[in-house]
């Protein structure tokens, strides 16, 4: 396999937003006149104890790009890799985008966000691009979704900068990852899209044109294992394709869990999964669409004859 580096620069040559800052290449400069050469100096003088690093005070869903640390772990050993090359991946599976929100509630015409995460994902599940923010939504944060992602209104107002800044930031990053024709992995994207569509109308911001290519793994377990029991969230159907996810309802975690998945799933459904991201887009959106109607059926059946479920996908 090619190194990391190769494939990054050959797949993803541009992405100004999320570049990776692993240190400053500044070149030093000179002495002054008179005085010892840094080098020298280290030479002559006793080693000093390395500094003991200080805890950064911070809210813990919020990650400096300045310091991220890259999750190095492949999802698939190199043996595996070339197993799935030689079975054909499908290409779009190479490199994906992620992303994912926690908000203030579930009614996404008037929920806000909290916390936000937009990343790029190389074809081993490995993140070479990732941007995370901390809002103040503006609004009381709720218990209940405080319980959920683990972020108060207290902790929102002191971290978190205005929506009506971020927002922009967001739909920029995720134009970004459109603009190379890179598919965006959402988990439930009806949720966070139209949650985002909301904020940018709400702030005065172009929302979405709807022209990138949107792979949601919800949609896809739904079509490919249909008659499987139990619950299809995030975390337990991470679990079932062999994905981990560690911090749930954290945005950057449910964001690359959810691509990892999606790969995972065009590892195990290659065939039906190996069409242009162009044409998956348009196949999610006719399962949304036979889902919601099974669905309604299903509800004014059993429990409401009026109950109406909408089939768009991926923003309502």
């Amino acid at each position: 396999m090619t190194s990391l580096d190769a494939r990054y620069k050959a797949a993803l040559p541009e992405f100004p937003l999320f570049e990776l800052d692993f240190g400053n290449d500044e070149p030093a400069a000179a002495p002054a006149a008179g005085t010892i050469p840094t080098a020298e100096r280290a030479a002559e003088a006793p080693v000093a104890p390395a500094p003991v690093e200080e805890e950064v005070v911070g809210p813990p869903a919020l990650i400096s790009l300045d310091a991220v640390e890259v999750d190095a772990t492949p999802v698939v050993d190199e043996a595996e890799a070339a197993l799935l090359d030689a079975a054909g991946l499908p290409g779009w599976a190479d490199a994906v985008g992620v992303f994912d929100l926690e908000t203030t509630g579930i009614d996404t015409d008037t929920a806000r966000i909290v916390s936000a995460s937009v990343a790029v994902l190389d074809d081993c599940g490995v993140v070479v691009e990732r941007k995370d923010w901390l809002l103040d939504p503006g609004v009381e944060i709720p218990a209940g979704a405080s319980a959920v992602h683990g972020i108060s209104t207290e902790r929102a107002r002191r971290y978190g900068r205005p929506a009506s800044e971020v927002v922009p930031e967001i739909l920029a990053a995720i134009r970004s990852v459109e603009r190379r024709g890179i598919p965006l992995v959402v988990y439930n994207a009806p949720y966070d899209l139209t949650l985002l569509a909301r904020e940018a109308a709400r702030h005065g911001h172009e929302p979405l044109d709807g022209t990138g290519h949107v792979i949601d793994p919800l949609v896809l377990d739904k079509a490919l294992d249909r008659y499987r029991k139990g619950k299809r969230t995030l975390e337990v159907t991470a679990a079932i394709y062999g994905v981990a996810l560690t911090d749930a309802h954290d945005a950057a975690a449910d964001a690359i869990a959810a691509g990892r998945l999606a790969q995972a799933m065009a590892s195990r459904y290659s065939a039906q999964l190996g069409v242009e991201p162009a044409r998956l887009h348009a196949m999610q959106a006719d399962w949304c669409r036979e889902q919601a109607e099974r669905f309604q059926d299903y509800m004014r059946r059993t429990k409401d004859p009026e109950f109406t479920a909408d089939p768009s996908w991926p923003c309502r």
